[in-house]
């Protein structure tokens, strides 16, 4: 059994998140009230963390693919599947995005809570760090993300991105049209020193 470090509840649900694991917050929780999940989707709930967004979206979901490229927090999310009782509902993966799919691979929804925060400092070096920190600008993940996404989207599929304001609203709603996309604001909340974080829908 994992050993946790904090334990955080999001409405019926329990979470036990790592030391190396982000800890849901604000935007997380907004981005968990706001899904939209058919029944028996395939999700792919990419930047899993503790899990929260991938066990709320198994409540419908045929099955969540759930993916992160830090090996504590895939490790926390199949806990809390278990934690949840959703586990059946699972498979877990240690990917950079998309570099461990296979070509052809299709969801109906994916799911992003994005490293948003620009930095020019190193925090992205480690595991925690990676949870939140977007580079110079904020947008080094996202850019990355977006650009592959629709690889991996079915035809009528949706791709929900959670992000802040401090890294270019405009810019991403102009990516997804790149892309083949058309992006629309599903919620959005207003946070202290004038950051507000978005969650964005995206659909061909």
């Amino acid at each position: 059994m994992v050993l946790s470090s904090k334990r955080v509840f999001f409405s019926r649900y329990v979470f036990d998140v790592l030391e190396n694991v982000y800890e849901p917050a604000e935007d997380s929780f907004l981005f968990a009230e706001n899904l939209v999940i058919g029944e028996s989707d395939v999700v792919l709930d990419m930047g899993t963390g503790c899990g929260i967004l991938g066990v709320v979206a198994a409540e419908r979901a045929g099955i969540v693919v759930a993916v992160d490229v830090n090996p504590y927090a895939v490790c926390c999310a199949r806990e809390n599947a278990m934690l949840n009782g959703v586990f059946d509902k699972f498979l877990f993966m240690q990917s950079d995005l998309f570099s461990a799919f296979r070509v052809g691979e299709r969801f109906d929804v994916i799911l992003f809570n994005a490293p948003y925060l620009p930095s020019n400092g190193d925090e992205g070096c480690s595991w925690l760090g990676r949870a939140w920190w977007g580079g110079i600008g904020g947008r080094q993940v996202i850019d990355r993300f977006i650009d592959d996404a629709p690889k991996y989207l079915r035809r009528d599929g949706f791709i929900f991105l959670m992000q802040s304001s401090l890294c270019g609203l405009d810019e991403t709603v102009r990516r997804f049209v790149e892309n083949g996309l058309e992006a629309s604001v599903v919620a959005r909340c207003d946070l202290p020193f004038f950051e507000t974080i978005v969650l964005f829908r995206a659909k061909r």
